[in-house]
């Protein structure tokens, strides 16, 4: 299938850029001023890739980047500027998969673009179930239902996982008492939530830790070993 892709941004310059370049690599591509404009095109259409522009007028591109996360794995690359650091830092701890600074590279931008909607559609292959294993999986004062992929905190309130956060919590569960290192981390995780040399296996167990109520500052349930990477401390009820 052609990758669809749906630029983001108020600067039709940038828009009219970015859509000549990828269309000459064989994407279709679309393209909307505001997040609202987005919003509305994306209620009835589908797309492998969201690049939105950080700063947008009304809803901001990281609001949207928020919104898009929790009920979408839809791969989302952000146009920031070279001073936006903290937002391209708060940027992916929201969900967005990866970034590009301006001014765009249009190289660099067509291979994150390829490489990204690879992963996407990697990670949305089945994979096989085993039969004899529980859709729900108690640990701690938690419980993870599989089926759904949520989170059910003490009280029964659900919160949804995405695909990187459950497959980072499912082999914590996994190696429940062992350290394992960020490689180690990458080798066992299956999505696309990261780019090499990024920092996205530290903002998942951070987007995981706060779905946990886990202080980052005292942490109980995920132990950060300096030098050596993490470790789970809950494991699995019988």
């Amino acid at each position: 299938m052609t990758p669809r892709v749906l630029i983001v941004d108020d600067d039709p310059l940038i828009r009219e850029l970015l859509q000549a370049y990828l269309s000459q690599e064989g994407y279709e591509v679309h393209s909307a001023a505001t997040a609202e404009l987005a919003e509305i095109f994306l209620a009835s259409q589908s797309v492998d890739l969201v690049m939105l522009d950080i700063r947008l007028p009304g809803k901001d591109g990281l609001t949207l980047t928020r919104e898009l996360r929790v009920r979408s794995e839809v791969g989302i690359i952000l146009i920031t500027g070279r001073n936006d650091e903290i937002d391209r830092i708060v940027g992916l701890e929201c969900g967005a998969d990866d970034y590009v600074i301006k001014p765009l590279n249009p190289r660099e931008l067509v291979s994150r673009a390829k490489n990204l909607i690879r992963r996407v559609r990697h990670a949305q292959i089945p994979q096989p179930i085993a039969a004899a294993s529980k859709p729900v999986k108690q640990f701690a004062d938690w419980a993870l239902d599989t089926d759904r992929r949520r989170l059910i905190d003490p009280s029964g309130s659900e919160t949804l996982l995405t695909h990187g956060e459950y497959q980072l919590l499912s082999v914590f569960l996994r190696n429940s008492g062992h350290t394992l290192s960020r490689d180690q981390l990458m080798d066992q995780i299956r999505n696309r939530e990261w780019v090499p040399n990024d920092r996205s296996i530290d903002v998942l167990v951070g987007r995981l830790r706060r779905k946990l109520h886990d202080d980052p500052a005292e942490p109980q349930l995920i132990i950060t070993i300096h030098g050596a990477g993490y470790l789970f401390t809950a494991s699995l009820a019988a």
